[in-house]
């Protein structure tokens, strides 16, 4: 096969072949060259071409996280690599096996006025798992023994137990573009050491007993990925009556036992006292509510259990006693095991109860509801079709899509490891490229939308993904969250109004344009929305909605639920 002549790269390349990276993002450049020729050429790697650097590592955070396996990024020198920073963040708190590999200039140029070049060492510091220094060439500085030490220790802190983004620095010397023919490998792939944590006797005599005795146990579910065991496990938890088990759709567990809509519950809590646990026990990743975070840092709970191995000191409820670095299914397991007799403090049906009241009440309130964010988030999200993945974009549409009972069949993704913006749509068309059969479903408001539009600048646009987006003329979420609405500045500096339309960008891409401005024009174009393209192309569907009735609604949905 054909590779660049810089025997460390390609040495390199293969290493990470070994080590299950099979993807990487390619931005255009000249000193990544070396980089991009051993990639493109090798037998085991597929190639994607992204212009905008921010958009091209959104893409690779998407299709790591569907393939649950590590994908690469390179670009050229200089602040190339900057434009990385924002899904290398996102991936870290989200923990994704993101690889990056930046092409870096000659060291003894580095602070001396060369051209694209700057301090590329430790740049992503704070939110890396591993960061190393890869040689261009092999020689007795730099071996193939240090090579290989080096990648797989690289590999096995973004891919072990913990996952996370992790950076090979590359600095390379011209030329850049000379090639050699060198003989196959058979690429036999390495087993990165997954190593279960066994709780000591003393902690499952802790575990089990301080389970027993408490009268109110909440379990909180943070953003997951679909887990049929893990569900399993929950659901037999519930039994219990003491048991509260409260999730959001990021968690993508849904059982007519759990507590789905946690805001909307929340809103029916009169007396406080009856509904804060004396244990709390959370997995998973990052809560949307914060509703729920508010409740709980005032609730005084006794303990606080976190389970899982990712950011084991993370205290967000300013109440942790304990963190048990293990599988959540295990740990679980072993409270089914104590055979607890269940108790009858109704602590757990007391929640659903609620839960079921908030239901009931919000029913008429649809049946008059106007036209507004609310109600597009009503309709639309009856319309998408079984199976499909849901891309939920941050702000006010992730809020809005808690509102509403997890639609079982469909899988749910957000950046919420950063909770920013940037890359909604790039990490949609990452996924969606590599779940080729799902149908993928954006959902968008306008200013995620306009800031990530880059992500359609791609020649890999895949044909499979539907985004919606809601255009109400501004960043709504300042609209509904408490405080920039008092403020003069709230028009121009915080909502930003515009009136910008999507259509010529659509046209610019060759992306499929709809457009509606009611209920009854949504519902008419929905089937066509759906419908497969001839020319591979991906649709969108602009929905205007009034900016200025959208949180009177919201506000009158959450009356309705406190006052009924």
């Amino acid at each position: 096969m054909r590779t660049t002549n810089k025997s460390g790269i390609s040495a390199f390349v293969n290493e990470c072949v070994k080590h299950g990276m099979s993807h990487v993002v390619c931005s255009p450049g000249s000193r990544n060259a070396p980089l991009v020729i051993a990639f493109d050429e090798h037998p085991k790697i597929t190639t994607f071409v992204i212009h905008d650097e921010r958009c091209a590592a959104f893409y690779a955070m998407g299709m790591a996280q569907q393939l649950n396996a590590p994908v690469g990024i390179t670009c050229t020198s200089g602040s190339a690599m900057l434009n990385y920073y924002p899904a290398v963040a996102e991936a870290y708190y989200q923990s994704i096996p993101l690889v990056v590999l930046s092409a870096d200039r000659p060291e003894e140029w580095i602070d001396h006025g060369d051209g694209q070049t700057i301090v590329q060492r430790g740049v992503y510091a704070n939110h890396i798992r591993f960061e190393s220094t890869i040689q261009e060439k092999l020689d007795a500085g730099f071996s193939l023994e240090n090579l290989i030490a080096t990648v797989k220790a690289g590999f096995q802190n973004g891919n072990g137990n913990s996952k996370g983004p992790i950076h090979f620095n590359v600095p390379i010397n011209e030329p850049l573009y000379e090639t050699i023919e060198v003989e196959n490998d058979d690429f036999e792939k390495y087993e990165i050491e997954l190593i279960e944590n066994e709780l000591s006797k003393a902690d499952i005599t802790f575990i089990q007993n301080t389970w027993k005795n408490a009268e109110r146990k909440m379990i909180l579910c943070g953003q997951l990925p679909k887990n049929a065991y893990l569900l399993q496990k929950l659901i037999d938890l519930s039994n219990d009556s003491s048991v509260a088990v409260l999730v959001e759709n990021t968690s993508n567990l849904a059982h007519p036992s759990f507590i789905h809509c946690i805001d909307r519950t929340l809103e029916g809590v009169k007396e406080i006292e009856k509904f804060k646990p004396d244990l709390l026990i959370t997995i998973g990743g990052a809560v949307v509510s914060k509703r729920i975070k508010q409740f709980l840092r005032n609730a005084e709970i006794e303990n606080h259990w976190k389970i899982g191995y990712d950011f084991p000191k993370m205290d967000t409820y300013r109440a942790l006693t304990n963190s048990f670095e293990c599988n959540p299914t295990s740990f679980f397991q072993l409270l089914l095991n104590a055979k607890t007799e269940p108790k009858n403090t109704m602590f757990g049906a007391r929640w659903k109860q609620l839960d079921f009241l908030a239901q009931n009440k919000i029913k008429p309130f649809f049946e008059t509801i106007p036209y507004s964010d609310l109600s597009v988030f009503e309709t639309i999200l009856d319309y998408i079709p079984e199976d499909s993945f849901l891309h939920m974009g941050n702000s006010s549409v992730v809020r809005y899509c808690q509102l509403f009972d997890p639609i079982k069949s469909l899988t749910y993704f957000s950046n919420r490891g950063t909770s920013g913006i940037d890359g909604c749509t790039s990490t949609a068309c990452g996924i969606a490229l590599m779940s080729p059969s799902k149908c993928n479903v954006l959902i968008t408001g306008d200013v995620s939308f306009f800031y990530d539009s880059n992500a359609l600048w791609s020649n890999h646009l895949p044909s499979n993904l539907r985004i919606i987006l809601i255009n109400n003329g501004g960043g709504g979420i300042f609209k509904i969250i408490p405080g920039p609405s008092s403020t003069p500045q709230s028009d121009l500096f915080f909502e930003a109004k515009h009136s910008f339309k999507a259509e010529y960008i659509c046209k610019a891409f060759g992306v499929h344009y709809l457009h509606a401005q009611s209920i009854q024009e949504i519902e008419s174009v929905m089937d066509e929305f759906y419908l497969e393209t001839t020319d591979n192309k991906p649709k969108l569907l602009e929905i205007t909605t009034p900016s200025e009735l959208n949180p009177t609604v919201l506000k009158d949905f959450f009356n309705t639920i406190c006052n009924s």
